[in-house]
């Protein structure tokens, strides 16, 4: 039976996209918490416990609230962002400035029908100096294992908020959310989203609008949060997210070698970096050359039909095209 939103005129005017790092590191260490871990995603968990195995990293207040064996956690963990490109820094003042009563609310929304782990309980009876050890937490989680592929990661979000905001721009609401997920349905009004529940089950809405947050780390799921004093969220996998682990990896496209001969080592190895979108400051300091030198390698990609480019912001993506993936044999 499917999860079901209910919009109105108001909720599509209001409807929006944001990047938010705070989400991608709470769809992180839920990864990390489950069983299996998808294929796209296991290059970064295979690092991530090469990394922990060094040098562990311990998170008493944050890993039992977000991985509760449940399909939800408190709200207030991670509320909508407040802008479209928020700063994890500022979403993390949002957290530890949660009122004392949205804090105990969600926490009884969640835990009500099983037992309380002792962050849960500690949070209960002394919300702001939980919040500020959760705040720390989340915030060292990023820094050692997410902020090392940020630029990737928000690069590839980027490029997915481009795209669906063309979809939106040309077809209207329809062909938006019928290309986002092959589990949402968009029909009278009712956004629906199959899952496993045996019962169907509506979304409180919160203020304004639906925030669509692309995201690598959710993928392959669509999820959204059942009860918020936020707006209510609507988390989909990000096109291309398998591409941000490529530089992981450490394999490269078969078609490289050869492709070397035709255009030289440096635009190969460029154009193969660019099956995940990057720009050209990215590449300047992934390649360590000037961002020059990076801007004519790309016009001359580009010329040649192997990359396209697209605007976001101040900034300029750049991808390889269909033509490109062919010649390195993707």
């Amino acid at each position: 039976m499917p999860t079901v939103l209910e919009l109105g005129i108001a909720d599509l005017a209001g409807t929006r996209f944001a990047v938010s790092p705070l989400q991608e590191t709470e769809r992180a260490i839920r990864l990390l918490g489950s069983r299996e871990t998808p294929a796209v995603n296991r290059p970064w968990a295979d690092w991530v416990r090469a990394e922990l195995s060094a040098k562990p990293l311990r998170l008493p207040r944050l890993w039992p609230l977000i991985n509760t064996g449940q399909d939800h956690i408190p709200e207030f963990l991670c509320p909508a962002p407040a802008g479209q490109r928020p700063d994890i820094k500022d979403e993390l003042a949002r957290l530890r400035a949660t009122p004392v009563e949205a804090v105990r609310g969600s926490l009884r929304r969640v835990f009500e029908t099983g037992p309380w782990p002792d962050s849960a309980t500690d949070l209960d009876g002394d919300p702001a100096g939980s919040l500020a050890e959760i705040a720390a937490e989340y915030a060292e989680f990023f820094a050692r294992l997410i902020a090392p592929h940020w630029e990737r990661i928000q690069s590839v979000l980027d490029a997915d908020i481009t795209y669906r905001t063309g979809l939106l721009a040309r077809g209207g609401a329809l062909a938006l959310f019928g290309d986002m997920h092959p589990d949402l349905r968009w029909a009278d009004g009712l956004l629906s989203i199959e899952d496993d529940n045996k019962d169907v089950q509506r979304v409180r809405m919160g203020p304004d609008g639906i925030v669509l947050l692309p995201s690598v780390f959710n993928w392959p799921h669509m999820s959204t949060r059942k009860a918020t004093s936020s707006q209510t969220t609507l988390t989909y996998p990000a096109r291309g997210a398998a591409t941000v682990w490529h530089a992981l990896s450490g394999v490269l496209s078969p078609g490289v070698p050869v492709l070397s001969e035709l255009i030289g080592v440096t635009r190969a190895r460029m154009l193969d970096t660019l099956r995940a979108p990057a720009t050209t400051s990215a590449l300047a300091r992934q390649f360590a050359v000037t961002p020059g030198a990076v801007s004519q390698h790309l016009s001359v990609l580009h010329r040649a039909g192997l990359l396209t480019r697209e605007r976001t912001g101040r900034s300029v993506l750049y991808q390889a095209s269909e033509l490109g993936l062919a010649l390195l044999g993707q």
